[in-house]
């Protein structure tokens, strides 16, 4: 296996190199923000598409019942097939792999990883798996780049810097949130700061969110309604105890998920395609009883972050999405983990919210705050890349006024996560994925 190769510094590559990364990072940035808008809109049309078959087919019972079943199982398998069959990187997240190739430790992804990852997410999200589009969306912009640098003759260095700018500006495109794109590159991807990456890194999200502004809109991805800063000192301690839930609720949900991946891994008899049929059946007949808990979350979050919601029902479709997150990314379908983790830390911190307003009625608490800084904490729970909850969310949101309650509730998560010991999940993954490359495994699961 290659040992980690650490780009050079700036001064070895001398001006000229950079100047040519400079003038590629907009164009790579710019090829990640057109496949991720174009992404981004499919999946909402296949979210639409969804909701109309169940619809109809509520109309006509038992066979449509059997239809909507084995509609989402024949996608899920279909994804599943589209990766076995053409693309075994396409698999999970995606962000493992970037980040094993960006330590050296893998080659880069070949380029028909892109439409295998576009179909075989479109499919599996359609389904109604609780995936996330951002995974997608930065594998396929890494994808990109690195083909734009191969074309343009770059050296190994200069391929994996525009790699990683091109991963971020997928994110950037996700979430329509440039500025966590670019910090997304330095925090969890290159784990460092070098004048070097953060200026392609800035680069490619700017021109890949000025792309994405002509396809998507200039609006947050949510609205919430204004909230107040917080002075009391009473509330700023409930948002610490927040982070530290949050941050245990994160080790959960990692222990979750590797615990789905080990159990269809036990199923390995089973050709993968049958195993993701089995789970993509099950989503769907959950999306029969319930279709607005299937799929990526946003619906979900929003109503969340408007506080829709009581303490008797909030822990129900909480625990919900969180089994149906796991259960999705062990389908070995192409999908990330982002938005699904943020609709289960606005639903944790809505309920945290709720429950301390009712027992601290004298606090003036604004439980939808409590929701906005969930997220940014559950985040930093799992991923273990604060800054880039931290500015995600207030990139979706639009709201600045949390900023301090978030430093407060992520620097516990972080704190409670670390003292334990659980490594983040994208190392976990990552981990996985050598060992399956060692052991020249077909079964890649980002």
């Amino acid at each position: 296996m290659a040992s980690k190769l650490e780009p050079p510094a700036e001064t070895d590559e001398g001006p000229g190199s950079l100047v040519v990364l400079a003038l590629l990072a907009p164009v790579a940035g710019a090829i990640a923000g057109l496949l991720g808008s174009i992404f981004r809109l499919a999946i909402e049309r296949g979210d639409r598409l969804r909701d109309t078959l169940i619809s109809w087919a509520h109309g006509h019972r038992t066979p449509g019942f059997l239809m909507v079943t084995l509609s989402c199982a024949a996608a899920t398998a279909l994804a599943a097939w589209l990766v076995r069959r053409y693309s075994p990187l396409a698999s999970g997240s995606g962000i493992p792999l970037v980040e094993a190739v960006l330590e050296g430790k893998l080659p880069e992804a070949p380029f028909p990883l892109i439409p295998v990852k576009f179909l075989g997410g479109l499919l599996a999200m359609g389904a109604g798996l609780a995936l996330g589009r951002e995974g997608p969306s930065v594998q396929m912009g890494a994808t990109s780049a690195d083909t734009l640098a191969r074309i343009f003759k770059r050296n190994l260095p200069d391929r994996r810097v525009l790699l990683a700018a091109g991963a971020g500006a997928g994110l950037a495109t996700a979430f329509n949130a440039p500025i966590a794109g670019a910090i997304f590159v330095l925090e969890e991807l290159v784990r460092r700061f070098e004048p070097r990456i953060a200026i392609v890194a800035l680069g490619a999200s700017s021109a890949a969110i000025t792309v994405a502004h002509l396809f998507l809109g200039y609006q947050p991805d949510f609205h919430v309604e204004a909230l107040a800063f917080t002075r009391n000192n009473g509330i700023k301690i409930l948002f610490f105890v927040l982070g530290a839930v949050a941050g245990l609720a994160g080790i959960a949900y990692n222990h979750a998920i590797l615990g789905a991946i080990a159990a269809a891994d036990r199923l390995r008899r089973w050709p993968v395609e049958l195993r993701a049929a089995f789970i993509g059946a099950a989503v769907g007949v959950l999306a029969w009883f319930a279709p607005g808990l299937v799929g990526g979350g946003d619906p979900i979050t929003q109503r969340t972050l408007e506080g829709l919601g009581t303490l008797a029902l909030i822990p129900i479709l909480f625990l919900i999405r969180f089994a149906l997150g796991a259960v999705s990314y062990a389908a070995a379908t192409p999908g990330g983990l982002f938005a699904p983790m943020l609709v289960l830390g606005a639903q944790l911190g809505l309920f945290f919210g709720i429950g301390c307003q009712f027992l601290f009625s004298g606090l003036h608490i604004q439980p939808v705050a409590f929701a906005v800084v969930g997220m940014a904490a559950f985040f930093a729970g799992v991923v273990r890349a604060p800054l880039t909850g931290i500015v995600l969310v207030t990139e979706m949101t639009g709201d600045v006024t949390m900023l301090q309650p978030m430093l407060g509730a992520c620097f516990a998560a972080m704190l409670f996560t670390t003292l334990l010991r659980n490594p983040p999940i994208y190392d976990s993954l990552k981990e996985r994925t050598m060992r399956n490359a060692s052991a020249g495994s077909t079964r890649w699961t980002q």
